[in-house]
């Protein structure tokens, strides 16, 4: 979504793809990570037309089918990651999206997925494991459309994007027919009104009885993106059926996290499965931590200082393991948690804490530090800069802590220290 959000001229990120080569965002939280069939339960729960489904998991229970009936069924391993329909399983099996008009291959395709990693172009080499199937009703596609709700930081506000060009990467077609994209603003307290609703279903080419029906679902997605504290609801394909119907294919959604408090059931369903340990450890501490592939461990407050950081390591001929960012208000425990985190990436050589103290305190880093150290000497060399709030009172405890610190003061000359020292 980052070359959408810059076509069209959006800030809000897609923070889960934390990664540009070895770069973190500025925006440093984990996006709450729903699989397919939650999103379509929630675009279902408001009212907006999908598809029929039903869910199988390791027990293939028979009964879970018994009273669905379609023309076609599309079989979809439920993982978070594209390129399924192009990818394949651990155990020779090809293909995580399949299609048949015959029941009775159901549940022998499912087999073949459930419990067996499936590998795409988006997931890690050894692929992702396999845990539920969606079994849903194959539709008729006459034509398929794109609609999206963001929050559009130009108008202040959130904003409806459409194209009747659907079931494509959206990116592509705001690069190579703009015209075909367009842009409304929504405001907050009229909301969608009949006159939008209508207008975008024209522009989406529909005719006749059908620009009714897709208005009706343009202002059913609205009410559910405000109710859900949505930032993103994204609808491709959405499309017209040949049957008369207006039907959400697929759907992404991304929630504000600042509305977790209202949205308990919701954030309930976060998928975390398919998240590093080390990152759901340090999320449960109010931490950032994100894997790289290097071997120098990075501890550090404030995405800028992090790349800035990254930076010097590069330079100086190393290559960032991890990096962890204690982010603002950290304490003592956390700092010692953030440590043994760092430590155990069976890849780190050796460990860069690199710290300029505003509202982080120097000595609360330095007292987490010579904690984690004594409950657990250190298996790695630790480099450490310290400068800002209080930093000759945390010099001062490393000092008489008695641990093998390697303090420095200069940023340059720490960054060479550890990268030899990883070598």
């Amino acid at each position: 979504m980052a070359a959408l959000n810059k076509c069209r001229n959006l800030t809000s990120l897609n923070i889960h793809a934390f990664k540009v080569n070895y770069y973190p965002r500025i925006n440093c939280k984990r996006n709450l990570n729903l699989q397919e069939y939650h999103s379509k339960d929630l675009l279902r729960k408001h009212q907006v037309s999908i598809q029929n489904f039903r869910l199988l998991d390791a027990n293939l229970d028979p009964n879970t089918l018994s009273d669905f009936k379609a023309n076609e069924y599309v079989i979809k391993a439920q993982i978070l990651a594209g390129g399924r329909g192009k990818g394949h399983f651990d155990n020779g099996f090809k293909g995580g999206v399949h299609l048949t008009k015959n029941p009775s291959e159901i549940l022998p395709l499912a087999k073949n997925m459930i419990g067996h990693k499936l590998i795409t172009k988006q997931t890690p080499k050894e692929g992702i494991l396999v845990h539920k199937v969606m079994v849903a009703e194959s539709v008729n596609i006459i034509r398929e459309t794109y609609l999206s709700i963001v929050m559009e930081r130009t108008y202040n506000g959130a904003a409806l994007v459409a194209s009747p060009a659907g079931g494509m990467d959206i990116e592509t077609v705001a690069e190579k027919t703009p015209h075909l994209l367009k842009t409304v603003p929504i405001d907050i307290y009229e909301g969608v009104t009949d006159k939008m609703a209508n207008e975008i279903a024209e522009f989406l080419e529909f005719k006749g009885t059908m620009v009714k029906k897709c208005a009706e679902e343009i202002k059913k997605l609205w009410e559910l993106f405000v109710k859900v504290d949505a930032t993103q609801l994204e609808i491709n394909p959405l499309v017209e059926t040949d049957d008369g119907r207006v039907v959400a294919v697929d759907a992404k959604i991304n929630f504000d996290d600042n509305a977790q408090f209202r949205q308990k059931e919701i954030f309930a369903l976060d998928d975390v499965s398919e998240t590093d340990p080390r990152e759901r450890e340090a999320a449960s501490l109010n931490l950032t931590y994100i894997d790289m592939d290097g071997s120098i461990g990075c501890m550090v407050n404030g995405a800028g200082l992090a790349m800035a950081t990254m930076d010097l390591i590069m330079l100086s001929g190393g290559k960032p393991a991890n990096f962890l960012d204690l982010g603002g208000g950290v304490g003592q425990t956390q700092v010692s948690a953030a440590l043994r985190i760092l430590e155990s990436d069976p890849k780190v050589k050796a460990i860069f804490v690199n710290v300029f103290a505003g509202i982080v305190n120097c000595a609360t880093v330095a007292n987490g530090i010579v904690a984690a150290c004594k409950e657990n000497p250190p298996k790695h060399p630790l480099v450490i800069r310290l400068e800002g709030t209080n930093a000759p009172l945390a010099k001062k405890i490393l000092e008489e802590s008695g641990l093998p610190f390697n303090i420095i003061n200069d940023a340059d000359e720490a960054a060479k220290m550890v990268v030899k020292l990883a070598q």
